[in-house]
């Protein structure tokens, strides 16, 4: 296939309107018309038309989370293939959230194989970055427009992840995951000071958003991360930044103290309760257990739903735990090759850090908030399931594919440094050299 100019820009256009569109889904309203094939997939089928016959820049070598990831897959194809035993119906949905489940992921291997330089991929990265903080700002309106009042569980921002408060824990994971590529930016990044200014502005939008889902793991995730990135530069910046967040505060919204406060009541007797938001989540989770001993291989993919009302009397609820979820659904084998995938994830965050150019402060900055952001993602199923979430977790999948091949390509770019160069005729033939002077 001629690849020329236009087939290369076309192609480039499509790599940073996929990882728009992905978090954006709730502003494109646009259907396919095909059963079973969304509007992601078919853009994700349109990158790969326009990469055939593109010449590879990079030699990526063995994706790092490609072993692992694949385990999973079987473990989810074995689950799907156990609830039509364990209990058929119609098999078209539980196609659908197979293929969902397995889709997103693929991102990483697009981006990771995405044909572009290391300009390109540097600023697909920085594209990422930028829908993260737009996305905050989407979530800072809606929290403006609802308002500073007493705290109201059904006026919480989910920003483009939902038109309701229904997603807006969602939005909070999504928040918590890339924040930290902003704090790694502000602190560890020399002599760019508008780059250093912009990512303070990026922590502010993404940590803004967060205060408007109300969602009490964001604001976790986001301080864990701050306090061990802080920690990392220097101890007692992180003191004095401890010290003047806690003396803040008071100056956050009261319905954002409300919240947080919560999560212990007063109950009739003066002992302390959980609020019962956390409690159904136990609740559910013992339920989850219950149905686990009684189908120790799992109930298969996509039936948590429609069997956890057996054990608990909350119906038709998700599990509100990825971890729990996968051991419900996929049993042991899906809950393992799970972790053994988050275990490469942390393998492939140390291959990048490992092998950021000392001397590049970017680039280690951005590895540092990407460790980071992988810890926020796996801290992120504790309390929610948004893995399958294309919105949620698309950009953070890309994420992993980018910075693997911009790390790559500074090690090539090292490597040819380090290359002795060929030796021209003079060092070849010193004596002809020498003769042809003496003429």
């Amino acid at each position: 296939m001629c690849y020329g100019r236009e087939s290369r820009a076309v192609l480039k256009l499509l790599l940073f309107f996929q990882l728009l569109f992905v978090v954006n889904q709730l502003h494109f309203p646009w259907e396919t018309g095909i059963p079973a094939l969304a509007p992601t997939n078919l853009i994700f089928l349109l990158v790969l038309f326009f990469m055939r016959g593109k010449p590879e820049m990079l030699d990526t070598g063995e994706p790092i989370l490609k072993r692992r990831l694949l385990w999973f897959y079987g473990a989810l194809g074995l689950a799907f293939l156990w609830a039509q035993v364990l209990a058929p119906r119609e098999i078209i949905d539980d196609l659908v959230y197979l293929k969902t489940a397995l889709f997103y992921p693929l991102y990483y291997f697009l981006y990771l194989n995405c044909r572009q330089d290391e300009k390109t991929t540097r600023q697909l990265i920085i594209w990422i970055m930028i829908i993260a903080a737009v996305a905050g700002l989407e979530a800072i309106r809606e929290g403006l427009d609802y308002g500073f009042g007493k705290y109201n569980p059904f006026r919480r921002a989910s920003g483009p992840f939902g038109v309701d408060w229904h997603h807006a824990n969602r939005a909070g994971v999504f928040f918590g995951i890339f924040t930290p590529m902003f704090v790694a930016l502000a602190l560890f990044l020399k002599g760019q000071k508008l780059w250093r200014i912009g990512a303070i502005g990026g922590i502010a939008l993404l940590a803004g958003g967060a205060l408007f889902t109300y969602s009490r793991q964001s604001y976790i995730l986001i301080l864990l991360s701050m306090a061990l990135l802080l920690v990392r530069r220097s101890v007692i910046l992180a003191t004095v930044i401890g010290i003047v967040l806690v003396s803040s505060v008071n100056y956050l919204p009261d319905s954002v103290i409300q919240r947080a406060e919560e999560t212990k009541q007063q109950g009739k007797g003066g002992a302390e309760e959980v609020d019962v938001s956390t409690a159904s989540r136990w609740e559910i989770w013992e339920g989850a257990m219950g149905m686990w001993r009684e189908y120790p291989m799992g109930v298969g993919l996509n039936r948590f739903k429609t069997r956890i009302g057996n054990y608990c009397k909350y119906k038709g609820m998700d599990a509100h735990n990825f971890y729990v979820l996968t051991l419900a659904e996929t049993g042991p084998q899906g809950l393992i090759t799970y972790i053994m995938f988050l275990v490469a994830l942390f393998r492939l965050a140390k291959f990048l850090r490992m092998n950021a150019p000392p001397g590049d402060h970017e680039a280690v900055a951005l590895t540092l908030g990407f460790t980071m952001s992988t810890v926020c993602m796996v801290l992120g199923q504790i309390y929610g399931s948004p893995t399958f979430e294309g919105s949620v977790m698309g950009c953070y999948w890309a994420l992993c594919g980018l910075m693997e091949r911009y790390i790559k390509f500074k090690m090539q770019g090292k490597a040819d440094a380090e290359k002795p160069s060929e030796p021209t005729m003079a060092d070849r033939f010193p004596l002809a050299a020498y003769l042809q002077g003496k003429r």
